[in-house]
C-alpha cells in the first residue's frame, strides 16, 4: 500500500474510532460497538505502524531517539513527496 494510501487510512480509521467513542460514551454496554472499536483500533495500529516503519515519524513523539532530534528531516507527511 502507498504512503498516501496508508495516510488515508489512518485518518479513516481515526474517524471511524472518534465516532465509536462518542457513541461507546453514552452506550458503554454495546457490545457490537465494541467489538467495532476493537477491531478499527487494532486496523489503526497496525497501519499506522506501517506507514512509520516506511516512511517515518508522523509526529514527534514517534521519534524513535539518536543522537540528534531530527524527525523533521525526511519531508513532513502531508507533503506530496512524503508519499
Amino acid at each position: 500500500m502507498s504512503g498516501n494510501n496508508l495516510m488515508k487510512a489512518i485518518q479513516m480509521y481515526d474517524f471511524y474510532l472518534y465516532e465509536l467513542n462518542l457513541y461507546l460514551d453514552t452506550h458503554p454496554t454495546d457490545t457490537n460497538a465494541l467489538a467495532l472499536f476493537q477491531k478499527y483500533n487494532e486496523a489503526r495500529a497496525s497501519a499506522y505502524e506501517n506507514y512509520t516503519s516506511k516512511y517515518g515519524p508522523i509526529t514527534a513523539k514517534d521519534f524513535k531517539g539518536g543522537n540528534c532530534f531530527n524527525w523533521v528531516d525526511d519531508p513532513w507527511p502531508w507533503e506530496r513527496s512524503a508519499n
